[in-house]
């Protein structure tokens, strides 16, 4: 019988037991979802921030943290930006200033972060084309970084060796493209064997125009230069009444493509070189541009609403950022009006180019309709 019955101090230590453990329960409980709902909103709103790399990491480690933490702050920037994309699609005046907010996220990463790396694309020619607008135009992709100045390594600077020309270049993460453009590479004799021992696989802009207005292009910068040079009839025909045009001179052979794309055909497959018309990026820098970043694999993001047309210049600009007050055109070399040239002049470079072109065409499988 004395089993039976508790003595009332038992009773009370029995229930204070059972009230104490059953309170520890509920607030371990609570302190679980609370800490859980915490951690899930530190992760989503905090990606980059968590990544902050050791000090004392390996040297390959650390590259390879630091990567991950650059992808996860673009990816994470990307997400915030998307609302803001939406509404700039509906505000012409903005349109873009989310990518170049990308841009100098991804530049500020790089600089911080990135190494200097040989390019994996180079504008190679031709001059007075358009490659300056080219260049200008994919520097404002977040995925891209270009040399600004021409480095002219691969014809006038070999001799100072791949470790100069490396350290010309920007930083650049692994996900990014390096670039740079010297137009005098394309006609260059030695350039296309020096390209290829860089690299097989780099990529390779050239962009053309019809060889007579660039002609006349090439000619009317050296006369505001060089004032007293020869009239351009003068130095473009041996001989102009029997229409004998001087392939010699460097503003008539530079527009014999076809001969200088046959050396290049000898170290690089056709498919490594993209052909932007120069005509085509006045009349449709978005679409020019589209094709250009398809071929270097990035998305297409440089788009018709990156560009107005400049009727003083007479080509397209880029709109300005949300960070500049003024739109964004090539310097006042660009755009200058070229001298007059008789139509006789003209149509006499028209015959002779004419066979050039069309091998030319023929070889790279498009007609940049120059008649």
């Amino acid at each position: 019988m004395a089993h039976r019955f508790l003595s009332s101090p038992n009773r009370s230590s029995a229930r204070f037991a059972f009230i104490f453990t059953v309170s520890l329960s509920c607030t371990y409980l609570c302190y679980s979802i609370i800490f859980c709902r915490s951690t899930i909103m530190t992760n989503q709103g905090y990606e980059g921030k968590r990544c902050s790399p050791s000090k004392n990491a390996g040297g390959k480690k650390l590259l390879g943290k630091l990567d991950n933490c650059a992808s996860l702050e673009v990816r994470s920037a990307a997400r915030r930006g998307s609302s803001d994309v939406r509404e700039q699609s509906k505000a012409p005046a903005s349109s873009g200033s989310h990518w170049a907010d990308m841009k100098l996220r991804n530049m500020s990463v790089a600089q911080k972060y990135g190494n200097k790396k040989l390019p994996n694309a180079l504008i190679v020619g031709v001059k007075k084309g358009g490659t300056r607008a080219v260049l200008e135009f994919i520097r404002i992709h977040p995925d891209v970084r270009a040399l600004g100045t021409e480095p002219h390594f691969f014809d006038r600077n070999y001799d100072r060796g791949l470790d100069w020309y490396r350290g010309l270049m920007p930083r650049t993460l692994d996900s990014q493209i390096t670039l740079e453009k010297t137009p005098s590479y394309f006609v260059t004799r030695e350039a296309p064997r020096r390209i290829s021992s860089m690299s097989h696989e780099t990529k390779l802009i050239v962009v053309v125009r019809n060889p007579v207005t660039r002609a006349i292009s090439d000619y009317t910068q050296t006369l505001s230069k060089k004032p007293d040079i020869p009239t351009f009839e003068e130095l473009a025909f041996k001989n102009k009444s029997l229409g004998l045009v001087d392939s010699s001179w460097n503003a008539i052979r530079i527009g014999m493509y076809i001969l200088h794309l046959e050396n290049w055909l000898q170290y690089f497959r056709l498919s490594q070189m993209h052909f932007v018309s120069g005509e085509r990026l006045i009349t449709d820098p978005a679409g020019e541009m589209g094709r250009v970043q398809d071929f270097l694999g990035l998305k297409r993001i440089i788009t018709d609403k990156h560009f107005y047309f400049n009727r003083t210049k007479g080509f397209p600009c880029l709109k300005k950022p949300e960070s500049s007050s003024q739109p964004r055109c090539l310097g006042k070399s660009k755009g200058r009006t070229h001298v007059q040239i008789e139509q006789e002049v003209i149509e006499q470079l028209q015959e002779f180019y004419r066979p050039f072109n069309i091998k030319f065409f023929e070889t790279v499988g498009q007609d940049f309709k120059w008649e």
